[in-house]
């Protein structure tokens, strides 16, 4: 399942990522996320303008199998969310690291630091259900 993770991108343990583009934060969920979800059906997010804290729920993903709460990897705004989502909710099946739900701008710098390279996010997720 996650061999090939693209540059760039921070992971959380609770498997989002969250990749820097031109001076905005896009934030989505994991290959490894979107596959243990399954078919995935709607996305609720938090409009922009909402503060957003690490850990801290910005929003919820529903597939055919569960609902989850999605947590803001750092701290920020949410400048925007992804107007596609809502139309097509299964594009984060189809592309988890193409799809992203939102992006949050004013967001703590140090705070990407912190999280998960590829590399390590490999190696958490290889600990998982026994992968």
């Amino acid at each position: 399942m996650e061999s090939k993770i693209p540059e760039g991108y921070f992971f959380t343990k609770q498997h989002e990522w969250a990749r820097e583009e031109g001076g905005i934060l896009l934030v989505g969920i994991s290959d490894y996320a979107q596959h243990s979800l399954g078919d995935i059906v709607y996305v609720d997010l938090k409009a922009p303008g909402t503060k957003i804290e690490p850990g801290k729920t910005f929003g919820t993903i529903e597939s055919v199998k569960a609902a989850e709460d999605l947590y803001a990897p750092i701290a920020g705004t949410i400048d925007s969310i992804n107007p596609d989502i809502a139309k097509s909710p299964d594009s984060v099946n189809k592309d988890a690291y193409g799809a992203w739900l939102i992006k949050v701008k004013d967001y703590d710098k140090a705070g990407l630091a912190a999280l998960m390279k590829p590399a390590d996010y490999l190696a958490y997720v290889a600990t998982l259900d026994g992968h």
